[in-house]
């Protein structure tokens, strides 16, 4: 299975990429379906599933399930026509979808949050139901969001699951695990990202490519120069201060007072991170990296380099996203990216794995070293629970992702120490990801229902 670049990083909206732009996208495929119907419809409905439901409101599934039926994406979201379309909708109850006029929709009535066991499929279910005049379902399509944007009806799911063992993709370097990664790496004398780039030209141009990179990187530096001037409290209820800005302008002010201590520059990464999600929790528009919830880690990693490493240049940005999104790749073909699958270890620990592989890659790092850097940035968040407070990508999440960059420039650093000979291999890791996931209890993946979620008083 090939996985872009531009699958893995996914321009969107915050504050969660499985529960807020995964509905809206299931719904615009929802209205695709509607659209190619003989029916004539009269009425939408729509429920949501385990992590969906019990976190729903938090990561503003309901607006997104609401405005992906009114026609909105992730890509172009427009946030005063969105919140416009949301009070029209709640006045009269009506839908008015792109090509297929108006449909009745209680958003009181027709959107409900199904709080017992999730779908079979995945922890992220969803059904959308069309109606005819008398009410009755005559369209009907189960929806998984299993993480990073991606979304799969149930045959879909069904299907990729039967062909994962079997299935290679198309491409001249088609590596499903890091063994066959670096053995392509080996014979080929190219690097990690040569490869990757040989990949993706399969599909686009050289110039299509570098330009979807470079729009990547301008969204994912400008989130963070926006988290760093972002002031107030972020919304949902908790009340929880926007802190990028207060810790900016502190850092900007001890600059050239030669009495910083050496592990300040912790606080510049932390910063990079923090900005980013506190931008994503207030519904801003991120890059998923791979996920929303922790869009941070690998901006922060790249900004770091470009700041504060000499001699950096950004004619390595490329090379940076290229190299993380196939570590990326991999842990989500492995594994998973989704916290409400494997628990946080699946999104910041993925994350972490990418921005210590890219770092790796830009500061000359072999094949072997930056697979390194990804594994001993993985290794480190193994078990690590998904526990949002209220249900919103807030606490931990927000530093949470600095810690993750933190550790995925000191797992760069000590790869690129040795020569990439190490006990534990990236692959073990990541099957040891899945297999932690797989026994993790599900109130600390993604529910609010354990750890800090319920120890913390959030009313």
């Amino acid at each position: 299975m090939f996985l872009s670049v531009f699958d893995m990083f996914k321009v969107g909206i915050g504050p969660s990429s499985s529960h807020t732009m995964g509905p809206m996208v299931a719904a615009a495929r929802f209205l695709d379906s509607l659209r190619a119907s003989p029916f004539h419809f009269y009425g939408l409905r729509a429920s949501l599933h385990g992590s969906l439901a019990f976190t729903g409101v938090g990561h503003a599934t309901d607006r997104a399930t609401i405005l992906g039926l009114a026609g909105f994406e992730p890509a172009t979201y427009d946030a005063e026509k969105a919140e416009a379309a949301l009070a029209r909708i709640k006045e009269t109850t009506v839908i008015e979808a792109p090509g297929l006029g108006p449909l009745a929709f209680d958003p009181a009535k027709d959107l409900l949050f199904d709080y017992g066991p999730s779908l079979s499929g995945h922890a992220n279910g969803m059904i959308l139901k069309a109606t005819d005049a008398q009410g009755d379902v005559i369209l009907e399509e189960t929806y998984y969001s299993i993480g990073g944007g991606f979304v799969l009806t149930a045959a879909e799911l069904a299907e990729a699951a039967g062909a994962k063992s079997t299935a290679r993709a198309d491409v001249p370097y088609p590596f499903e695990t890091a063994a066959e990664m670096l053995e392509m790496a080996g014979k080929s004398g190219m690097t990690i990202a040569a490869m990757k780039r040989a990949n993706e030209l399969k599909f686009r141009s050289a110039a299509e490519l570098d330009a979807g990179i470079n729009r990547l990187w301008q969204v994912m530096n400008d989130c963070i120069s926006r988290g760093m001037l972002g002031e107030g409290i972020l919304p949902g209820g908790l009340k929880v201060r926007r802190r990028a800005k207060g810790i900016h302008d502190a850092l900007m002010a001890e600059r050239g007072l030669n009495q910083t201590p050496p592990h300040t520059i912790n606080d510049w990464m932390s910063l990079y991170a923090m900005a980013v999600n506190e931008e994503n929790a207030a519904g801003g528009q991120v890059v998923t990296a791979p996920t929303n919830g922790a869009a941070g880690v690998v901006p922060a990693v790249l900004r770091y380099y470009l700041d504060h490493v000499p001699g950096a240049s950004p004619a390595k940005v490329g090379e940076f996203l290229l190299t993380a999104s196939a570590i990326g790749g991999l842990c989500k073909h492995n594994a998973s990216i989704s916290g409400a699958e494997c628990g946080c270890q699946a999104e910041v620990g993925s994350a972490a794995a990418m921005g210590a592989a890219g770092l790796a890659a830009v500061l000359g790092g072999t094949p072997e070293q930056i697979e390194n850097a990804a594994e001993i940035a993985l290794e480190h968040h193994l078990g690590m629970t998904c526990d949002p407070v209220k249900g919103l990508v807030q606490v931990p999440c927000i530093e949470r992702n600095g810690l993750g960059a933190i550790k995925a420039v000191s797992a760069a650093s000590l790869s690129l120490r040795g020569d990439g000979q190490h006990l534990v291999s990236l692959d073990v890791c990541i099957e040891t990801m899945r297999q932690t996931g797989h026994d993790m209890h599900q109130k600390y993946k993604e529910t609010s229902l354990g750890g800090l979620a319920v120890n913390v008083p959030n009313c």
